[in-house]
């Protein structure tokens, strides 16, 4: 397990490069976000370690960063402040190349279309908003799609539907209970809304291999697994987490493997094919809340997190290691 250290930050999200696959972007804040500036920390991943790339500093905390899916240098970071960032690594100014700031409150997620072609950035916000933008277009979002009820904590393109993003919330007049909706932009509408848990809800992630497929997790301990053309249940519900699920992402690798990470300071693997034991592992590596989690695209199984302790870590969970010839 590879260890990088930031002392006064706290990690909020992290995810590897599309382009580079030793390289990776952590989102922190000061005073776990509460006040206070964030830093976005570029890192390079090497034989022995991680090393600091770049940092760059903003005068509010930083909750999530996603890479441009077009250029390897670019990437957009969500602030507490409302404004969404967008830094150039291969720039020798400090300061961001862009700044776009029409959410009202806290920006929790941001997201890079994978589509080709297509340079859209959707965003999620405590101002119960999601906005798509074209970064190519100048500083104005394309739109504006209203309909949850309470903050979004969530926002992520589909990798199948073009012009298509999920996003997960919580219902303003009945707190105990969270949203999941998926979004047409082209038409500027709800498609679906899914009444997923009684409780809010803070990650949404999509299946790579099926598209109607997508998982949620939430305050109330446990991770949904739907299927998009028949929600009245969910194909899975996966227990185990003893606080909040903080973060779910879908392996690239396996159709039906996943990984959560919570504020009971673990990070978990998981296969929802398995009715019996679908947890595979679970990994005690932190001491305060894990927020941050991701999968390499081109590394197979390498997990990277980071944590309120002021940590990223990378690795291989045993369970997805391949295994020693002998046991071949």
């Amino acid at each position: 397990m590879k260890t990088f250290k930031f002392p006064a930050r706290h990690g909020y999200a992290v995810e590897i490069s599309p382009f580079i696959p030793t390289r990776l972007a952590c989102a922190t804040s000061q005073y776990y976000g509460i006040a206070g500036c964030g830093t976005l920390l570029v890192l390079e991943q090497t034989e022995t370690g991680i090393s600091l790339v770049k940092s760059f500093d903003w005068n509010d905390g930083l909750f999530d960063v996603t890479w441009s899916e077009s250029n390897e240098h670019i990437l957009l970071t969500g602030g507490g402040d409302g404004s969404l960032q967008v830094w150039d690594t291969a720039n020798p100014q400090p300061g961001p190349l862009q700044v776009l700031k029409e959410h009202t409150q806290e920006v929790y997620s941001v997201d890079w279309s994978q589509t080709r072609e297509e340079n859209l950035v959707v965003s999620g916000s405590w101002d119960r908003t999601a906005k798509v933008w074209d970064l190519s277009r100048g500083g104005q979002s394309l739109c504006t799609l209203q309909g949850h009820e309470g903050v979004i904590y969530s926002t992520l393109w589909s990798p199948h539907i073009p012009g298509c993003f999920a996003s997960a919330s919580v219902l303003f007049l009945s707190p105990g209970d969270g949203t999941l909706r998926v979004w047409d932009v082209k038409t500027g509408r709800c498609r679906l809304a899914i009444p997923a848990h009684k409780a809010e809800i803070l990650s949404c992630d999509w299946c790579k291999y099926d598209q109607n497929v997508i998982v949620t997790g939430a305050v109330d301990c446990s991770l949904c697994v739907w299927d998009l053309r028949n929600v009245r249940q969910p194909l899975s519900r996966l227990l185990g987490h003893s606080y909040a699920i903080r973060r779910v992402k879908f392996s690239p690798f396996n159709q039906t493997v996943l990984a959560s990470c919570s504020y009971d300071f673990t990070v978990r693997l998981w296969d929802y094919s398995r009715t019996e034991q679908p947890l595979l592992e679970t990994l005690q590596h932190h001491s305060e809340f894990v927020c941050g989690l991701d999968f390499n695209l081109q590394i197979p199984n390498q997990v990277v997190d980071c944590s309120w302790d002021e940590t990223v870590k990378i690795y291989t969970p045993l369970c997805l290691a391949d295994p020693p010839p002998s046991a071949r």
